[in-house]
């Protein structure tokens, strides 16, 4: 059966090859699946070992600064045998490939083999064993891989779907903007500051946005950012009583790490905020970088209010709008 698989993952592979452009695209169906869900393409009694395990304590770890325990991603097992048409179109596969023939293990990857966008990964080794070695040695690569391709799913349809109204009042403030979905709009503007959202029933998902004179490499700080970050919220973000307003979880700190995007260095804080004096709470991320004249810290902040759904999909995707962020008609080998 295995044999199989990797029949139709060659040819797959090989029809794509040879198509270029717009004729590639035709070819191929719309992905299959969940937001956030990984098909593991291997046998049960591989699935119950090593392989499988390792693979569960990598992807569907708990999710962090969540305020309930959610996996990273939600997983399922499509043994070889029913590796049909229907499996071969999911958004994210990954294929244990196990024989003794195998000498040296091999982590491969492919896009849009079976299906547009579509990830898959294979990993081929001797045995169970020598697999679950490679998916340990390769984990960080995988989740990056995840993350990118369902980061840039939720863009791609960000941009078929965007309030493109939105565009020119942030434009005009900080001059650059996200690409907001139709949806989401204006709910608060004041100096250097604005509220967009998107409030159906019973969930808010809300971006802000700020920018404040550079100071210096201290402005960029986890301890810096996460004190900007209440002294805005106390002023401009209300909630729901008197009195009460968003601030960070203080029992909580944020999460902090730094990385190169669209050519700009960009503070991530990744945490938990709540209303102080009131029963609200959820999960935010934020991103912090320069203007590229280095006289101002622009801060995208989205947060997410859902107390009665899993939070992991909706906090996703206002990290996408953060991401899709660009500047204003600044070309693009200035800002690279």
């Amino acid at each position: 059966m295995t044999k199989r698989i990797l029949m139709y993952l060659a040819l797959a592979v090989a029809v794509l090859t040879g198509c270029k452009g717009k004729d590639k695209e035709k070819i191929l169906p719309t992905i299959s699946g969940k937001a956030g869900e990984v098909a593991v393409v291997c046998s049960k009694v591989e699935w119950e070992s090593e392989p499988g395990s390792t693979i569960r304590a990598l992807l569907a770890a708990e999710v962090p600064y969540l305020p309930q325990v959610e996996p990273m991603y939600d997983l399922f097992n499509v043994p070889q045998q029913a590796f049909n048409k229907v499996f071969q179109v999911h958004r994210n596969i990954i294929i244990i490939n196990t024989d003794k023939k195998i000498e040296k293990p091999r982590f491969s990857t492919w896009t849009d083999v079976w299906a547009s966008p579509q990830l898959v990964i294979q990993i081929d080794a001797p045995d169970g064993l020598r697999a679950a070695e490679v998916v340990a040695k390769q984990g960080n690569k995988i989740l990056a891989l995840l993350e990118r391709t369902e980061r840039n799913r939720i863009i791609s349809n960000i941009n078929s779907f965007e309030n493109a109204e939105l565009r020119k009042p942030v434009n005009d403030m900080f001059g650059g903007s996200p690409c907001f979905p139709k949806g989401f709009t204006i709910k608060k503007t004041a100096d250097n500051f604005m509220w967009i959202s998107y409030e159906p029933a019973y969930t808010i998902q809300g971006i802000l946005i700020w920018k404040y004179p550079y100071t210096g490499e201290a402005d960029f700080t986890d301890e810096a950012l996460a004190a900007k970050r209440n002294e805005i919220t106390k002023e401009q973000i209300p909630c729901t009583t008197e009195g009460s307003y968003m601030i960070l979880n203080p029992d909580i700190f944020p999460g902090y790490r730094t990385l190169d995007y669209k050519g700009r260095s960009i503070a991530e804080l990744r945490g938990l905020w709540e209303a102080y004096n009131d029963f609200m709470g959820g999960p935010f991320i934020s991103h912090s970088f320069l203007t590229p004249d280095n006289q101002y810290v622009i801060t995208l902040d989205g947060f997410v209010y859902a107390p009665r759904y899993d939070k992991r999909n909706y906090l996703r995707q206002v990290e996408a709008v953060l991401y899709s962020f660009d500047w204003n008609n600044i070309p693009e080998e200035e800002i690279n």
